[in-house]
């Protein structure tokens, strides 16, 4: 089995725009494919990601659609969807291909657009997101994704004393880094008092505790090993783990260990082969600010129950000995669903290479990245590493 490399990305700035769904990836690929000096004629196939476009603008057959308005027409094209992690379980899929020598070069990404421009108000697009929790025993209740994680959050404040304070500084921190991002949906400072003073959402989220529906796009193009030193300046794929947890949240064993990324991150490290002191930065999930608390305890950067304080000193900014989101993560990036995951590789890949100005994380040369599916159902970890 070969190494799958990436060796170009592209993404568009997350917020609001009115393309369709095929051209706003398009707007991504065609970067992404740029960047790596390929052209359409040596692209392989195309894995692609979108989660709401059935819903939202009545658009399901959306992977043939793509790759004709990309230029890619007539090779194999596949559409993922796993709510927030679709477009890493697009990626995963790509990697393994090109692994197990199958495809060569593959385009892979997503989109999506989550904004009112499409005409749905938020209400109804809360409506649309909420169809990935559990049909039969979460969504007649009425909880929404906000209420998911509040509750686990919740429970976090009592088992280990997290306060809202902390959270309102891990929004500090992300807004802080996407300020240094030109693609981020929120590029500007806040501060504790301003994220405590935003109105209340559910306890014990305020609105700036949580990440915004974003339009967008982004791409990558993985190849293998036999191609990748032709490349300018490829980054490994050295370790991805899937995991899946036990869904509704009701079910899960403790829904405060995230199962799902405790075993993805497991797996990917094992991979790897390096612990959790090996990497030097990571974009995880932080759709809430509690999330993120969850999602550095599940990867192993701190004990349980640490999350919380380790934001509150700073050990996770990017001066920091563990930076955590250097892109602004969700929260100040934004969250254009079937579009996080490969973002998430942009951002690794980027870092990587030391082309992130501002928010470049001193001397990187492992990252990882950690994406979430609905209620913590589905967990992907990536871990990308610079080629020696």
């Amino acid at each position: 089995m070969t190494r799958a490399s990436v060796v170009g990305v592209g993404m568009t700035k997350f917020g609001t725009h009115d393309s369709t769904l095929a051209e706003l990836f398009a707007d991504a690929a065609l970067p992404a494919l740029d960047d790596a000096g390929v052209g359409r004629g040596d692209v392989d196939a195309l894995y692609f990601g979108n989660t709401l476009g059935g819903m939202t603008e009545n658009d399901t057959h959306l992977a043939p659609k793509v790759a004709t308005h990309t230029g890619l027409g007539g090779i194999p094209a596949q559409r993922f969807e796993d709510a927030c992690a679709t477009s890493t379980n697009a990626f995963k899929h790509a990697v393994q291909a090109v692994e197990n020598g199958v495809h060569d070069v593959v385009l892979v990404g997503g989109v999506e657009k989550c904004t009112p421009v499409t005409g749905i108000d938020t209400p109804e697009m809360t409506r649309i997101f909420v169809s990935a929790a559990d049909r039969q025993y979460e969504q007649p209740t009425g909880i929404t994704f906000p209420g998911v994680f509040a509750l686990m959050t919740k429970r976090h404040m009592h088992r280990y004393g997290t306060t809202e304070e902390q959270l309102a500084e891990i929004a500090v921190k992300n807004h802080a880094h996407g300020k240094h991002n030109p693609r981020a949906h929120f590029g500007k400072d806040t501060s504790v008092e301003a994220v405590l003073d935003s109105p209340l959402v559910v306890d014990p989220f305020h609105l700036m505790d949580c990440c915004p529906f974003s339009d967008g796009g982004s791409a990558a193009v993985v190849v293998s090993d036999e191609y990748a030193d032709s490349f300018d300046g490829p980054v490994d794929v050295t370790g991805l783990g899937h995991g899946t947890d036990l869904v509704p949240v009701s079910d899960k064993a403790d829904p405060l260990a995230t199962q799902a990324a405790r075993d993805a991150a497991d797996r990917a490290y094992d991979e790897a082969g390096i612990t959790a002191d090996d990497v030097d930065f990571a974009e995880v999930h932080d759709c809430f600010t509690g999330a993120e608390v969850l999602a550095t305890e599940a990867l192993g950067f701190v004990e349980d129950g640490e999350g919380g304080p380790a934001a509150a000193a700073g050990r996770t900014s990017l001066d920091g000995d563990m930076p955590i989101n250097p892109s602004g993560g969700l929260k100040a990036k934004g969250h254009p669903i079937g579009a996080t995951g490969t973002a998430q590789v942009v951002e690794l890949t980027e870092q990587l290479r030391g082309d992130t100005g501002d928010r470049q994380v001193a001397d990187a040369s492992v990252g990882l990245a950690h994406n979430l599916g609905g209620d913590t159902g589905s967990a992907f970890v990536t871990i990308m590493e610079e080629r020696a």
